[in-house]
C-alpha cells in the first residue's frame, strides 16, 4: 500500500473518529439544549432522547467501522481482476431483520411516552389558558381567579400578593404576572386562543402545544419542585412585540392556597334571585343543585364558556350569560351537543343528576335568574 493511499485512508479514519468523538461528547454533555426538566414527562423524554441517541451512535460506530475496515483490507489496485461476487441468503436475511428489530426497539418506548404525554387523567386542578396578541389570560375555574399576563412594561403587577412580589420583581422574563401553580400538583391546562394561532412551550416541562381559535388543546404537567420556569410562543402571531413570553411559577402548596384566597377563592357567588320555594322540588334542592352544578361547570364547561359564562366569541364559544334558550333545548344540547359547532354532548360522560345540576346552575347563574330547576328525571326523559 502506497504512502498516498495510506495518507488518504488516515484522513478518512480521522474524520470518522472526529465525528464519533463529537457525538460522544454531545451525549456526555448535558447542556446540548436537552435537560431532564422538572416534570415526569420531561424526564422520560430526556431518557428517550438519550436512548435513541445511544442507538444511533452504536449504529454509526458499526457502519463506519465496517466501511473503514473494508476500505483498508479489501481495496484493490487499478488493473486487478474484479473479485467474483458471492451471494449469501443468510446475510440478506440478517440485514433485513436487524434494522426491523432496531426500529421496533426504538418505536415501543417512543409510542409509550407519546401516549402518556397526552394523558390528562388524574389531574388535581385545572387552569384555562387563552392566548391573545399582547397577552395570555389565565383562569382558575374552580377558584374564580382570572388575570392577564402582559409584558412587564404593560402591566402594573398589582395583582401579585406580597409573598410573591419579591420573587416576581427579580424575574427577567419580561412579564408582569406569571402563571402560579402549586408544586407537586398535577395541573391540567385547557389551551385555546381568542384571535390567531399561538404556541405554548416551556422546555423544562417537555411540552409544546398550539393554542388554536375554536379548539381546546389539553395537556397536564406536574412541577416536582418550586421554581420559576420560562417559555415562549412558538407561533408567528404578529409583530415581535405581540408575542408575550410565558412564565410559570411553582410555589409550595400552602403559599398557593394563600395566593388563591387573596385573589378571590371561596368568594360565594350570588345564588338565584328567584327560588321555587313552596313548589317541588323546592328551595333546598335548587340550592344543592346550584352548588353542585357550579363545580361541574368549572370542570367540564368553563374551558370553552368560561367560569364567568361570557364565553369566547372570537373562538366560537358563545356566552351562557343572558341565554334565551328554553329549558328543554338547554337539556337537549347538554346531552347531545349541537351539530355544526364545537359543542359536544355530555350524555355519554355524565349521569342524569350531573347534567341536571349543570343546567340548573347555568340557568340561574350570571344574572340569568330564570328560577328553572332541572331534575334527573327530565334529563333521563331527554336521552
Amino acid at each position: 500500500m502506497s504512502k498516498t493511499t495510506t495518507g488518504w485512508l488516515g484522513r478518512i479514519a480521522a474524520c470518522a473518529g472526529l465525528t464519533l468523538a463529537v457525538q460522544a461528547s454531545a451525549w456526555a454533555d448535558r447542556a446540548v439544549d436537552m435537560s431532564r426538566g422538572v416534570t415526569g414527562i420531561s424526564s422520560e423524554l430526556y431518557g428517550l432522547h438519550m436512548l435513541i441517541f445511544g442507538i444511533c451512535v452504536a449504529i454509526a460506530v458499526a457502519v463506519f467501522g465496517a466501511m473503514i475496515w473494508s476500505i483498508i483490507y479489501h481495496r484493490k489496485t487499478r488493473g486487478a481482476e474484479p473479485a467474483k461476487l458471492s451471494h449469501s441468503t443468510r446475510v440478506e436475511i440478517a440485514w433485513t431483520i436487524i434494522p426491523i428489530a432496531i426500529l421496533v426497539a426504538m418505536a415501543v418506548p417512543a409510542a409509550d411516552t407519546l401516549i402518556r404525554q397526552d394523558d390528562t387523567r388524574g389531574d388535581d386542578m385545572t387552569v384555562t389558558v387563552t392566548g391573545y396578541q399582547w397577552k395570555w389570560d389565565f383562569e382558575y375555574p374552580e377558584s374564580e381567579v382570572r388575570y392577564s399576563s402582559l409584558r412587564a412594561s404593560q402591566g402594573d403587577g398589582a395583582a401579585m400578593p406580597a409573598s410573591l412580589d419579591a420573587v416576581s420583581d427579580g424575574l427577567e422574563s419580561g412579564v408582569n404576572l406569571p402563571l402560579v401553580v402549586p408544586a407537586g400538583t398535577t395541573v391540567r391546562v385547557s389551551l385555546t386562543s381568542n384571535d390567531v394561532n399561538h404556541g405554548w412551550w416551556i422546555r423544562e416541562f417537555g411540552r409544546q402545544r398550539n393554542a388554536i381559535p375554536g379548539h381546546i388543546n389539553e395537556f397536564s404537567f406536574r412541577a416536582r419542585a418550586p421554581g420559576t420556569y420560562r417559555g415562549e410562543c412558538t407561533e408567528f402571531c404578529g409583530p415581535p412585540d405581540t408575542c408575550v413570553p410565558i412564565t410559570v411559577m411553582a410555589v409550595p402548596p400552602e403559599e398557593f392556597e394563600a395566593w388563591i384566597r387573596t385573589h378571590g377563592a371561596d368568594r360565594p357567588e350570588p345564588g338565584p334571585k328567584r327560588l321555587l320555594a313552596g313548589s317541588p322540588p323546592g328551595e333546598q334542592y335548587l340550592a344543592a343543585a346550584f352548588t353542585q352544578g357550579r363545580q361541574l361547570h368549572a370542570r367540564n364547561c368553563a374551558a370553552c364558556h368560561q367560569a364567568s359564562g361570557l364565553g369566547l366569541r372570537a373562538a366560537g364559544f358563545p356566552p351562557l350569560a343572558g341565554t334565551k334558550v328554553s329549558k328543554d333545548e338547554h337539556i337537549r344540547v347538554a346531552l347531545h351537543g349541537r351539530k355544526g359547532s364545537a359543542m359536544a354532548g355530555f350524555g355519554p360522560l355524565l349521569g342524569d343528576e350531573e347534567v341536571a345540576a349543570i343546567v340548573t346552575y347555568q340557568r340561574n347563574a350570571w344574572g340569568n335568574d330564570t328560577g328553572d330547576v332541572v331534575v334527573p328525571a327530565e334529563v333521563a326523559a331527554a336521552r
